[in-house]
């Protein structure tokens, strides 16, 4: 049984918001529930799910991201700098599903606030046989979506200054979150998923981005972020295609970017969607370095309430050992249940029974989580 995470049986991060949240979150934003009402549910909540996830026998627990209303946006608009706004172009998810909100630069980016600090040390004082995980959004969501027409000009002339700041923030949340005890923390990065798909590459292109070596100035930025991690924390990061109400933005697999991501990324272990076509083949995985980084298989999908069987799993982690030897592989769902408070198209039921699952699975396969 592995003392560090990942384990073998593992979750992205985010939940479902139970009802009681739910109703909750929208009376605060009626105006007819107090800010500490809010949080006392918030709390109630969490300690539930925290609860839950032992109980089931997961080795790692989340917040749920209970909290948020976005994955990224509630993250990244507490560095000093960077705010939410609604754009009036929308990002268009496949079927048409809009999402609300965007982020532009209105300065220049510092860390300074403690931001979701509070939110690891709920998770870490709730925990009784889990290890406390953390999830962030990658730096590069700042980037990706505005790119150059969303950044201030004053305060950044040259993006050179931006991705240099961008990075140098996340240095300093790393180590604040490390300071904090946390000893397993995510960086979900989407974006360099979303640069394996053509149509993404030519809509940055389209409106003037430099695409050509932006793959290794976001892992130059991460590493940077990355650099402040001490001694016997562990960084994942999460690689998905987008995921809003079920719905998803990107397709391609990792051909593209497994060189740089598996070896220039100091990243010790990738959560990666593996459950629909669009994500490819496992032959990148052939990238990995062997004896030191953690592919965690997210071959069970949170998109939809379907139980996948045990043999289907088994049969798919058999094609990713082909590429990879097993002890370097893992389990989880592909994404997370739900990046937007307004979760994805399944009951919190079948949420727990594929995060079941993925505990059977991986007991079945490697004999112990």
């Amino acid at each position: 049984m592995s003392a560090t995470p990942p384990f073998r049986a593992d979750h992205v991060g985010s939940l479902l918001r139970p009802k009681a949240l739910q109703a909750a979150r929208a009376a605060w934003k009626a105006g007819a529930l107090p800010l500490d009402a809010l949080r006392d549910v918030e709390d109630r909540c969490i300690t539930a799910a925290i609860a839950k996830q032992e109980s089931i026998g997961l080795r790692a627990a989340t917040d749920g991201e209970y909290r948020r209303a976005y994955w990224h946006y509630d993250f990244v608009a507490g560095l000093d700098g960077v705010e939410i706004y609604e754009p009036e172009q929308k990002v268009q998810f496949k079927g048409n599903v809009p999402l609300g909100h965007a982020l532009r630069v209105t300065g220049p980016i510092r860390w300074s606030k403690p931001t979701m600090l509070d939110h690891y040390a709920y998770l870490a004082a709730h925990v009784k046989t889990a290890v406390p995980k953390q999830t962030i959004p990658s730096p590069s969501v700042v980037h990706f979506r505005g790119g150059r027409q969303a950044i201030d000009q004053a305060s950044y002339p040259t993006l050179d200054g931006f991705f240099t700041d961008l990075g140098e923030a996340y240095n300093k949340a790393v180590g604040a979150f490390a300071a904090a005890g946390c000893r397993y923390l995510q960086i979900d990065e989407v974006n360099i998923a979303y640069l394996c798909d053509p149509e993404q590459i030519a809509a940055l292109k389209a409106r003037g981005e430099h695409v050509d070596g932006l793959l290794d100035t976001y892992a130059t930025m991460l590493n940077r972020a990355i650099a402040a991690r001490p001694s016997g924390m562990t960084i994942s990061m999460h690689l998905c295609r987008g995921n809003f109400r079920s719905t998803w933005v990107a397709s391609g697999g990792y051909e593209p970017v497994a060189e740089v991501l598996f070896n220039q990324i100091d990243a010790d272990a990738y959560f990666m969607e593996y459950d629909t076509d669009r994500a490819g083949g496992f032959e990148p995985l052939r990238f990995v370095p062997r004896g030191r980084k953690i592919v965690v298989l997210g071959i069970v999908t949170s998109k939809t309430g379907q139980l996948e069987t045990k043999d289907q799993l088994k049969r798919r982690i058999d094609e990713a050992a082909k590429f990879l030897p097993l002890e370097q592989l893992a389990l989880s769902p592909q994404c997370g249940f739900a990046s937007t408070e307004e979760g994805n198209t399944l009951t919190e039921d079948e949420q727990w029974a594929k995060l079941s699952l993925c505990v059977d699975v991986a007991r079945d396969v490697w004999g112990a989580l």
